[in-house]
């Protein structure tokens, strides 16, 4: 099933796909009450189209969870070892942007922003030390997510948060797909473009750590809870990695496509 999470009417509101049409969900609670409840959406008579709503986010999670250096390709180009344990840091909820969504930033802040397209996981239900073997059943679904980076900042501090913490710097989207449809979330294309230049082009079996072992290894530590999300990691293609770097300007367009999920999209504004 895709799932959306949209305005209509000063309403936010849950609607499913089918082709061009948005079929809306009678549940009148958000996405992240339907996850917690267990409950699987209920089709109403209301139609509408992509151009009466705007996107929101597809749920406001309770944690991001998201994981450094998950490509080896990716590790080198950062000139570092890959990790033998996955590197973990969080995002704020308050960085979370919709597709179409501004990516926007202050120069007397940063000015070296780059893009990492990455899977996201958004965990169904309850998880406390799980195998691996098991951890796929505890997804929901699945979307995409642009791990927003000031690497300057992130040079500069020992701690990412503020790098990849900041205000727009996580956009996720646009739809949500159930796990159903997704039987193997390491078995997915992965690309990146800026201006319709293709930037990274990869694929999520090169995973070091997979969406089941990532899941299985955080719940030894967290209890994820529903609703949870969690970014795999960004293949090999980000700005700091080209030679010479290229960072996100003033008026870009950034669009991360995965495969059975769709293609996430995002303008950038400098502030200042």
């Amino acid at each position: 099933m895709k799932l959306l999470s949209f305005l209509h009417e000063r309403r936010r509101r849950i609607g499913v796909v089918d082709g061009d049409i948005i079929h809306v969900v009678s549940w009148t609670g958000d996405m992240l009450d339907l996850i917690r409840r267990g409950l699987t959406p209920t089709i109403g008579a209301e139609r509408l189209s992509f151009d009466e709503i705007d996107f929101e986010p597809p749920l406001r999670p309770p944690k991001i969870l998201a994981i450094g250096k998950n490509y080896a390709e990716h590790a080198q180009e950062m000139k570092s070892e890959a990790p033998e344990k996955p590197l973990i840091f969080a995002k704020m909820p308050t960085a979370l942007l919709p597709h179409n969504g501004i990516i926007t930033w202050r120069q007397s802040i940063t000015q070296q922003v780059d893009w990492e397209g990455e899977l996201a996981v958004v965990i169904g239900k309850r998880a406390r030390e799980v195998n691996e073997a098991d951890a796929l059943n505890y997804v929901y679904g699945y979307t995409i997510a642009n791990d927003i980076t000031a690497r300057d900042i992130q040079a500069s501090e020992s701690q990412w948060i503020r790098a990849k913490g900041l205000d727009t710097f996580a956009p996720m989207g646009p739809y949500l797909i159930t796990s159903d449809e997704i039987p193997n979330p390491n078995a997915l294309a992965i690309t990146t473009e800026v201006n319709g230049e293709v930037m990274q082009d990869g694929h999520t079996s090169n995973m070091i750590h997979s969406v089941p072992a990532l899941i299985a290894y955080l719940s030894q530590s967290f209890t994820l809870e529903p609703g949870d999300v969690i970014l795999t990691g960004t293949p090999a293609g980000v700005g700091k990695g080209k030679n010479p770097p290229r960072f996100l300007q003033d008026g870009d367009e950034v669009r991360v496509t995965i495969s059975q999920i769709g293609t996430l999209s995002n303008s950038c504004r400098r502030l200042d």
